[in-house]
């Protein structure tokens, strides 16, 4: 059997230049993550399948990696059911691990708990532009935190790292999952038929208004019950007024202060926020986790041209661990978007330390050789990258790869004189 060299369908390779990126992202995150106060974290890519198969993953858990038990667990000829030779899966978001990791560890960690975690995560989903089947994950949870304050500090945070990795003019979209429903209710849907208004509301972005009135139609929903639903989203603006305005018209199903607390993350947001974005409200925007309880935020770029993060509120997911729900909230960016994106604009990493090149000439001598590695170390201990290699015989083509790569100094050794 011939080896294949290409990576298996999904997963893709990476080379430096990316990788540079990356990992200057990576920096970036923990640092500006760090000074709001969140702690790094990590889980294993492996989870028990009964927790991800716990239905709070929505579509995702369609994605899952399922392992098969090994040695003489098992047992094929006995075996009925899949589940009978499936025992663990890898992670396909770092959302349940995390309710899992904070379940375990509960005891020992403060509260609230602020969380940064990072890693890969699988899902087998047709792979397109900016998603793969393997692909990184950066999430902040703030856990036992019940006010406002959680969501106001996860879009700061959030909003000020894309700020410095010089991202401007995007759209923090947010909604609150209890208003979805009180709209819902109001307009006579019945509750045990909400998912499934709600997975049709969601394609109102690239369906629009006459298409999501045709769906609701086709799932034979009342005629009365489709015009009233959607009659609210022609009188919503997307501005603080439209959230009154759904206080106002759902009084009699929602929660007063279920409107007024999202008036104030986006108010408060809005007034302290660091970098160049808006923040407005989307009555349509669903996410589409099952877990969500609360508010619901989601990061729209015109440059990608759809969602490059989001998030909210999930209180009850822990609770199906412990037996006790605990307040949590969280946000995600698209990390390997936000990685593309700047590949795609020619995005430089800044460095404040410079990068040599030491070009020698083959069989250089010994002695001269030493004296060309104390010199190159003393520049290292200065902060400067310097990169040592052996002249070719097209030195002309070696010294434009090197400028490619970023190195602004090329010196030339050569045996019978030392520049």
């Amino acid at each position: 059997m011939a080896l294949k060299k290409k990576p298996t369908t999904g997963m893709k390779d990476i080379l430096p230049k990316e990788m540079e990126i990356r990992n200057y992202v990576m920096n970036m995150i923990r640092e500006t993550y760090g000074t709001f106060g969140f702690s790094s974290i990590e889980t294993p890519c492996v989870e028990h399948i009964e927790n991800l198969c716990s239905k709070q993953g929505g579509e995702n858990e369609k994605l899952i990696f399922k392992i098969l038990k090994r040695g003489e667990k098992l047992k094929l000829e006995t075996a009925r059911e899949e589940m009978d030779l499936v025992d663990g899966g890898l992670r396909y978001d770092l959302t349940v691990p995390l309710s899992r990791y904070y379940a375990n560890h509960a005891n020992e960690l403060p509260v609230p708990f602020k969380a940064l975690q990072m890693g890969n995560v699988w899902r087998a989903d047709r792979p397109q532009r900016g998603r793969f089947r393997q692909f990184m994950q950066c999430d902040i949870d703030i856990l036992g935190e019940p006010t406002y304050l959680a969501e106001i500090e996860l879009i700061l945070a959030t909003t000020t790292l894309l700020g410095k990795l010089d991202f401007h003019d995007f759209t923090i979209r947010v909604n609150d999952r209890k208003i979805l429903k009180a709209m819902a209710q109001y307009s006579g849907f019945a509750p045990e038929t909400f998912d499934t208004v709600f997975i049709i509301l969601d394609k109102m972005d690239k369906i629009g208004m006459d298409g999501v009135a045709q769906e609701l139609e086709k799932e034979g929903f009342a005629q009365e019950s489709i015009k009233k639903y959607l009659d609210l989203f022609q009188k919503i603006t997307h501005d603080v007024e439209g959230v009154r305005t759904c206080k106002e018209i759902l009084q009699e199903v929602l929660d007063g202060n279920t409107a007024e607390d999202l008036c104030t993350i986006m108010e408060c947001v809005n007034t302290a926020k660091t970098a160049d974005f808006k923040i407005e409200f989307d009555p349509t925007l669903v996410r589409g986790m099952s877990y969500y309880t609360g508010p619901i935020f989601e990061i729209s770029m015109d440059e990608f041209g759809g969602s490059v993060g989001g998030g909210g509120r999930y209180d009850e997911m822990i609770g199906k661990f412990t037996g006790n729900d605990t307040c949590a909230c969280g946000f995600s960016i698209g990390f390997e978007r936000i990685v593309m994106l700047l590949l795609e604009r020619g995005y430089t990493v800044p460095s404040q330390a410079g990068k040599k090149a030491y070009l020698i000439e083959k069989n250089m001598p010994k002695e001269k050789l030493l004296t060309i590695l104390n010199q190159a170390e003393e520049e290292r201990k200065q902060g400067i990258q310097v990169n040592l290699s052996i002249m070719k015989k097209n030195k002309k083509f070696q010294k434009e790869q090197l400028v490619k790569e970023g190195y602004e100094e090329i010196t030339e050794f050569f045996k019978d004189r030392m520049e």
